[in-house]
């Protein structure tokens, strides 16, 4: 229901931007906020968030959007489309290459985007610019979508149990409310990302040892402040956990799209910075699960009820212990695919806005426990942050105060997220050196 509602405010809105001597160029970039929020709030609707499925559609879809509007002004490297247009019209070529990609992902929803697309579209004049800039869209949205066939993202992989054993993930059915011998997210260690080499290129350094300090450090922490209703956890460290729950291709988009406003971006600068921070975090999501699998770590639901077995004689067992939540994911903990996620899309932040960006962040609603559990609202809805990186940080570590990782879990993921998003920002959308 909100986003329809919201595409009530965006026709009216965009009917007004776009009259002749009405627009400019952070008007215009209201094409780009208006789609990226649209498609999310299908994908949502559709699965949650529990497949790569509503992340690679919108990272697609700003990629053609962004290949096309390259193609017209030449500003920035494309991603795969490397065509040349420079008499189309920008609004024409971006909006409907956005609903190419989209209508081709969600082929249910194709009115849905015919009328976004159209709303733009008929504030313009019949021209030949017009016309090139459809054919335009058209052509980068299928070399973009060409380009992503067969890259594994809804691929299944097979996962081998492992005797139960200090360190090593464990079932835990009846606190991630799975059926018996599933486990999630195996096929998502070998989809192609869009900057990576390979699901492998960046391995993070091993856990640290079960027998050593280490361990019982991140131990004890994560069962003390990560604990149902725990006595030690402030309650700042509470609303960190909470308010962090929200999937970052949602909260990381609604910051997208703030900062476009806030800003007042032109429609490049915000289909660059909405393709770069989808690539991160998909390919941060990659990267994290190809460790995960390597590693099969075991969650602190399990170390803590099996610590009398874990070969520690400093970590004392609860047999009763619960989380923040009272629900554990059901794939390996190390590292945080959260953390990365974060710090990877946090990463192309600061590569655009730079490092010492201070800004607010929009978390409004939340999850109330596992996916599917029901929503509850954030009080306050908003978070301020000195620089990207110390969000990042408070992403991860927010994990830990949630009771489903380890400190490292969270450390490492950080890092590994700076790594991924690095490597997307150095790779991706770059600016032309021009030769005169």
């Amino acid at each position: 229901m909100k986003v329809f509602c919201a595409q009530i405010f965006y026709s009216l809105a965009v009917a007004v931007l776009l009259l002749p001597g009405k627009s400019t160029p952070a008007d215009e970039a209201m094409l780009a906020t208006q789609w990226n929020e649209s498609v999310l709030g299908i994908a949502e609707a559709e699965d949650g968030f529990m497949t790569l499925k509503g992340l690679r559609t919108t990272a697609m879809m700003h990629i053609a959007m962004h290949d096309a509007l390259a193609a017209i002004n030449g500003q920035y490297e494309s991603h795969v489309f490397d065509g040349s247009m420079p008499g189309a019209h920008p609004i024409a070529a971006a909006s409907h290459a956005a609903f190419v990609v989209a209508a081709d992902q969600y082929p249910d929803q194709v009115q849905h985007f015919q009328a976004l697309r159209d709303r733009w579209l008929q504030t313009l004049p019949d021209s030949e610019s017009v016309r090139h800039g459809v054919e335009l869209g058209e052509s980068a949205a299928r070399a973009t979508l060409t380009d992503r066939d067969g890259d594994g993202w809804d691929g299944e992989a097979e996962y081998q149990w492992h005797p139960m054993a200090p360190g090593v993930y464990a079932e835990f059915q009846e606190h991630s409310g799975t059926p018996q011998g599933f486990i999630f997210g195996a096929g998502w260690a070998r989809a192609r990302g869009f900057a990576l080499r390979s699901p492998g290129q960046f391995r993070t350094p091993p856990p640290p040892d079960i027998s050593g300090d280490a361990y019982t450090r991140a131990f004890d922490e994560v069962k003390e402040l990560g604990r149902f209703q725990s006595m030690s956890r402030t309650p700042e460290q509470t609303h960190i956990a909470l308010w962090w729950k929200d999937f970052a291709e949602n909260s990381h988009n609604r910051l997208a799209r703030d900062l476009i406003e806030k800003e007042d971006i032109s429609l490049q600068q915000a289909v660059r910075l909405l393709a770069l921070v989808n690539m991160a975090i998909f390919d941060a999501y990659v990267s994290s699960f190809d460790n995960k699998f390597h590693y099969n770590h075991w969650r602190p639901f399990t170390a803590i009820r099996w610590a009398a077995n874990d070969g520690n004689p400093n970590t004392v067992p609860e047999g009763s212990w619960t989380n923040t939540h009272r629900h554990t994911y059901a794939f390996p903990s190390y590292p945080s695919a959260h953390g990365t996620a974060c710090a990877a899309a946090m990463t192309a932040f600061e590569d655009v806005f730079g490092k010492e960006y201070a800004f607010t962040m929009r978390i409004p609603m939340v999850d109330v426990a596992g996916p599917f559990s029901g929503k509850i609202e954030m009080h306050p809805p908003t978070r301020e942050f000195a620089t990207f990186s110390d969000a990042a940080m408070q992403c991860g570590i927010s994990r830990v105060y949630l009771g489903i990782h380890f400190r490292y879990d969270s450390v490492e993921g950080v890092r590994l997220g700076e790594r991924v998003g690095r490597n997307v920002v150095d790779k991706q959308l770059r600016p032309r050196t021009r030769k005169d």
